[in-house]
């Protein structure tokens, strides 16, 4: 018996009836020999930790565009706050731990530089739409190639919108994402000097917990009380309502409202100019992209290429193309 098919047992005899086991996985896109070390599911997180888009994480945008200080979060950081906190609700509903990192380390691969508004003006650019989960996808499935499990894609692609993750493992997820992002914003929002303690609505506070600690907390709490032994990860009404009360706190005075969002307008202009440079100028793309071409079309791939830019990047390139140089 190999070492995976000792991790493969294990998880027959010791997680819930309602996880996904890595020996039962419906497969990837193509055929693969299986690792004698590795179940399905720790070969795709290592995949992903691995790729490209990941390393690119940590230059993107969360909330605050080109913050100076060094402890505001980044699309890496937030992604390693949603991994701790899913894992550890997976690890109490005894679900597929593996599972559950996989699909929290790709979530937001797709993601575009600084933040929800890159998203915004590429869907308004781009005329089939653009959503940073369909495009996290399309970076495991197309730009990396990364082949990962139904399982794994699945949960990213569900992570955000309508839908509903298959797994019980992706459903935390997306509960997990929320979680952490509400969190960790109002903690930036605070370092910022945007928001106070005091401005918390009062009964979030007290329903939920003074601290980001705290409120963190109260949530998973909640999550595991009201998810274990069901086939459907979900969270106590109250809880819930104080949550997403929190976030729309959030939209209301710091996402929407303050003066984090002042460099919106020219980080969407930054994105916009760069679009319709390489719409007239598709032969200075990186040799990749131009091999995309013909395949799938200009606006996808400059999509795909802007998409993947970190903020850094998409300044330095739009500095590049359209400010004089040194001398000039």
């Amino acid at each position: 018996m190999t070492l995976r098919e000792e991790q493969e047992e294990f998880e027959k005899q010791t997680l819930s009836p309602f996880a996904a086991k890595s020996a039962e996985t419906k497969g990837r896109l193509l055929p693969e020999e299986k690792c004698d070390i590795r179940t399905e599911f720790q070969r795709d997180k290592d995949r992903i930790i691995y790729s490209k888009a990941f390393r690119r994480l940590k230059h993107k945008t969360q909330v605050f565009i080109a913050p100076e200080g060094d402890h505001y979060r980044t699309r890496l950081t937030h992604t390693l706050e949603v991994s701790q906190i899913a894992r550890t609700v997976a690890r109490a509903l005894h679900l597929n731990e593996d599972l559950t990192e996989a699909i929290s380390l790709g979530h937001d691969l797709g993601h575009t530089p600084f933040g929800h508004i890159g998203e915004k003006i590429l869907d308004e650019l781009y005329d089939e739409g653009f959503k940073h989960n369909e495009q996290s996808l399309r970076v495991v499935d197309v730009l990396e190639n990364l082949n990962l499990t139904w399982e794994t894609r699945d949960g990213i692609i569900n992570h955000s919108g309508a839908n509903m993750a298959k797994t019980l493992e992706g459903q935390i997820v997306k509960f997990a994402d929320r979680i952490a992002y509400v969190n960790h914003d109002i903690d930036d929002a605070k370092r910022a000097g945007l928001i106070h303690d005091s401005d918390l609505p009062e009964h979030c506070v007290k329903l939920l917990g003074a601290t980001s600690s705290e409120r963190i907390n109260s949530m998973v709490l909640d999550i595991i009380e009201h998810s274990k032994d069901k086939n459907i990860i979900s969270m106590s009404d109250e809880i819930y309502k104080a949550m997403w009360d929190l976030r729309e706190f959030m939209f209301d005075k710091v996402y929407l409202a303050s003066r984090a969002k002042t460099e919106e307008v020219k980080a969407g202009s930054v994105i916009k100019w760069l679009y319709y440079y390489f719409l007239e100028n598709t032969l200075e793309l990186p040799e990749e992209f131009k091999n995309m071409l013909l395949r799938c079309g200009q606006h996808r791939v400059i999509c795909d290429y802007i998409a993947g830019m970190t903020d850094h990047y998409a300044i330095r390139k739009f500095q590049e193309l359209f400010m004089p140089g040194e001398g000039v």
